[in-house]
């Protein structure tokens, strides 16, 4: 499995950013995807999640209304298109393969070294 994240940037707050994840090696067709991002110096976010066919998509409650996953099962993609950024969104953002559950996500301390992660992109918004 390969998942490489791409599309972070410096943008201003209000900005927008589409970030996307390439994924190669699963059946991506059935797989859930999950997007999680991290602070500096701090431990993991659950941030959005969608389902193989993208009929149900979650996200935390923090960017609900300004964040949407989507993804595009012919590309092995999927997105996660940024709205109205603040600046505490500012963060290393990861894609992972499968759905665990808010929680599972928001104990860990860093992204596992394991080939379901991808290495993440950086978004910082900034003025």
């Amino acid at each position: 499995v390969q998942l490489a994240e791409s599309g972070g940037a410096l943008v201003q707050p209000g900005g927008s950013l589409t970030l996307s994840c390439a994924a190669s090696g699963l059946t991506f067709r059935t797989a859930w995807m999950t997007w999680v991002r991290q602070v500096p110096g701090k431990g993991l976010e659950w941030v959005s999640a969608i389902s193989p066919g993208s009929l149900s998509t979650f996200y935390t409650g923090s960017v609900k209304g300004r964040f949407t996953i989507s993804r595009d099962n012919a590309k092995n993609t999927v997105y996660l298109q940024l709205n109205s950024l603040k600046t505490e969104d500012t963060a290393m953002y990861y894609c992972t393969n499968g759905w665990l559950g808010a929680e599972y996500y928001n104990h860990l301390t860093n992204p596992p070294r394991s080939p379901d992660w991808g290495q993440g992109t950086q978004v910082i918004v900034s003025s």
